[in-house]
């Protein structure tokens, strides 16, 4: 099992108010699986292409299909 970790942060309104949007549109997504694969994928593109956090992205995407 994967061990989570909270994260307090400030985004921008105009963001927010995206995020809500698709939310609205996509009901089974929820800001945490959002955000989480949304932080993963940034990782591997820009970081040292870690597996685990590919793996986390890819759990993340298909984690209801």
């Amino acid at each position: 099992m994967n061990a989570t970790v909270s994260i307090f942060t400030e985004i921008p309104e105009t963001l927010h108010e995206s995020l809500k949007s698709y939310l609205e549109l996509h009901p089974d997504w929820d800001q945490n699986r959002v955000l989480t694969a949304a932080l993963s994928l940034f990782l591997l593109q820009n970081g040292d292409s870690d597996r685990r956090a590919a793996r986390v992205y890819l759990e993340t995407l298909f984690q209801n299909c």
